[in-house]
């Protein structure tokens, strides 16, 4: 399962208390305390890896080290390593003491959460021409503490969508090296997968149905997947009862959910040709076209149908490489 949506909190180190001490031997050569170290600091980098935020518990409250103390003989405490968290790259970070957002949008992307606290000063820093044996010294700062929110919205260049059990994910597994689970019923995809095609991003989304919008069946937690792709395929059977209404009620959803999901570009693909007549597949181009939309017959046991969605593919390829 791939934890898409999880709340943490993140505290960053204390400084370290600077010190308070003399040159035993020698009291009147002055101060010799030590400043604290620096607290770690917490960020978090962008990882190609989409189930990074299983890594996370609810709620769990992760802590960067405390500075360590100054000490005598003008020893300052040593500073704290940072922690670093990894999130998948599509990671929308909420502060929840803010309401500030920000996103991971690049592998290797580092941004700071919460910062450590700076060390506090030691005696022998007060010291002065008219003050030379100080008793005075500095606690550390606090680390920051922060009540984060981890979004994942996949970025890919291409979003397979339709209902349930329509062939997204055979034709997923057929083009790349993903391993989609594939059965003849309805939600086999339970999380999204995706899968690679020379430079683009293919994202299987689990089949949609209605009431997707307000929370019915997987929900609204993969439409906002659905968000950051460029590109929609959208599958609609062949032997469905009316695929003119699947593909009507799908985009009802979408819409429902985020209008501008509507404008995205979008190739429509009659999946499973080859369980219908090639009139009955004329008869269903017909339907669409009434809708002003075009449709792609295809079948995964058909290589011509493969070699086609290739095609499309190439071409998206073509275009990511002017625009780049």
């Amino acid at each position: 399962m791939v934890v898409d949506d999880i709340k943490i909190r993140v505290k960053a180190g204390d400084g370290g208390r600077g010190a308070v001490a003399f040159n035993k031997n020698m009291r009147t050569l002055g101060p010799v305390g030590g400043s604290g170290g620096r607290g770690g600091s917490i960020f978090i980098e962008g990882v190609s890896d989409l189930r990074a935020l299983n890594r996370f518990h609810p709620n769990e409250e992760i802590k960067a080290k405390n500075g360590e103390n100054g000490r005598s003989q003008f020893r300052d405490g040593s500073n704290q390593e940072d922690v670093v968290l990894f999130v998948p790259v599509g990671t929308v970070v909420h502060n929840l003491e803010t309401a500030g957002d920000t996103e991971i949008t690049k592998i290797g992307q580092r941004m700071v959460i919460a910062i450590g606290g700076r060390g506090g000063k030691g005696n022998f820093l007060f010291r002065s021409s008219t003050n030379t044996t100080p008793k005075q010294f500095e606690f550390g700062e606090k680390g920051e503490s922060v009540e984060v929110r981890f979004e994942l919205k996949m970025i890919a260049d291409a979003g397979f969508i339709g209902l349930p059990n329509v062939g997204k994910s055979s034709l997923l597994n057929e083009l790349t090296s993903a391993k989609s689970k594939v059965a003849n019923y309805p939600f086999t995809t339970l999380e999204p997968n995706l899968g690679a095609y020379y430079e683009l991003v293919l994202a299987d989304i689990p089949g949609l149905i209605e009431g997707a919008s307000s929370g019915k069946g997987l929900g609204i937690r993969f439409l906002r997947h659905i968000e950051r792709t460029n590109v929609l395929f959208h599958f609609v059977a062949a032997d469905s009862a009316d695929p003119v209404v699947d593909y009507q009620l799908v985009r009802k959803e979408l819409g429902s959910y985020n209008s501008l999901l509507l404008e995205k570009a979008e190739y429509i693909f009659l999946s499973k040709k080859d369980t219908v007549s090639a009139d009955a597949i004329a008869k269903i181009a017909e339907e669409f076209k009434k809708l002003d939309k075009n449709i792609t017959p295809i079948s995964i046991f058909d290589w011509d149908s493969i070699e086609l969605v290739k095609k499309i593919l190439n071409d998206l390829i073509s275009k990511k490489i002017v625009k780049s």
